[in-house]
């Protein structure tokens, strides 16, 4: 079977992994597969596990959907309590972060419109390494 060019097949934890302790993000799609349109990577998070720590992205929208536990994501200044099927749309220059505060692992997926984020991804890995 030949399929189309630029379809992506992948099973179940297929990506490129990233592992940050407690904290794992796989990328499914990139810039490279996507014209730089978007990226979407899956984020799982331990039980009782914090994020990469509040920020914004000045040119980018993320979309985060819970696919497993319950996962609290902070925008602005609030944090939201979510658990699976929840859905939220960052805009850009907003502040964000999330967390998984429960006592089960948590998963996200992410969608970062326009793609690029994946290159920041070994700073953010060896960030990782010598602060948490």
């Amino acid at each position: 079977m030949s399929l189309p060019q630029g379809v992506i097949v992948l099973p179940e934890g297929g990506g490129r992994r990233y592992e940050m302790g407690a904290l794992t993000a796989l990328f499914k799609a990139d810039e490279t597969e996507t014209q730089e349109r978007y990226s979407i990577s899956e984020w799982w998070l331990r039980p009782k596990t914090d994020g990469p720590g509040a920020h914004s992205h000045a040119d980018n929208d993320e979309v985060f959907y819970v696919l497993e536990g319950a996962p609290e994501i902070l925008i602005g200044d609030e944090w939201i309590a979510l658990t699976k099927g929840g859905f939220v749309m960052i805009p850009r220059g907003t502040t964000h972060d999330f967390r998984n505060t429960s006592d089960a692992d948590a998963g996200l997926l992410n969608v970062f419109i326009p793609g690029g984020f994946e290159r920041k991804m070994p700073a953010i890995v060896q960030w990782f390494a010598e602060n948490r």
